[in-house]
């Protein structure tokens, strides 16, 4: 006898839990694929819900994008906030903890995916300037984030005064989604322990 199969159930069951599974589902699958291979069919094929459910919570794939872009911000400076502000560490080495973090992340992916923002700036920044702008806005959060962090390590001691916190911050964060691209490409963190033992031994140290 041949086994009934049963319907697939809904992850979500009230509406924000249907929205909430959407953004989690489709950030999944364009960090995964990118913006132009992610398709909404296969996002709501994924947790069981209607089409007519998506068009409720985005008026389009760009304003879906837009709010997977956000529903990502919020999650990863949660994180970058909780590393960066630790007072139980020194500055320098929140940094370095928030790169290590970030590469044991990759490594346990297989080398793949890497960061979201990072990933649809490289697909999206000419092709949609909606999408440019808050990829560009979320950038510049996390520099600050950053500059903030390298600003109280240099009032330590302990960080390089070479140069402004802002213009090291803005180094080191383009430096990081770089080698996380070249990462990548090699499929090995080789660029990632590159970009940190000379960001950490020569760039960052007093």
């Amino acid at each position: 006898m041949s086994q009934v199969q049963q319907p697939m159930t809904p992850r979500a069951s009230t509406k924000q839990d249907t929205k909430t599974a959407l953004l989690e589902t489709g950030m999944d699958v364009m960090i995964e694929k990118g913006y132009t291979n992610t398709g909404i069919q296969e996002v709501l094929s994924r947790i069981g819900v209607p089409k007519g459910s998506f068009y409720h919570y985005f008026d389009s794939k760009e304003d879906f994008a837009l709010q997977i872009i956000a529903h990502f911000d919020q999650a990863n400076t949660a994180n970058l906030l909780r590393t960066l502000r630790n007072p139980d560490v020194s500055p320098l080495e929140r940094l370095r903890q928030h790169c290590e973090q970030s590469k044991e992340k990759f490594y346990s992916n297989e080398c793949r995916r890497g960061c979201l923002v990072g990933n649809l700036s490289q697909e999206m920044a000419d092709q949609s300037e909606s999408l440019r702008q808050a990829l560009g806005q979320v950038m510049s959060k996390w520099r600050d984030l950053f500059a903030s962090c390298i600003e109280e390590g240099q009032n330590r001691g302990e960080i390089n005064k070479s140069f402004s916190p802002h213009s090291m911050a803005e180094l080191f964060l383009s430096g990081w989604e770089g080698a996380m691209m070249r990462a990548k490409t090699t499929k090995c963190c080789g660029p990632l322990d590159m970009f940190i033992e000379v960001m950490f031994n020569n760039v960052l140290k007093a």
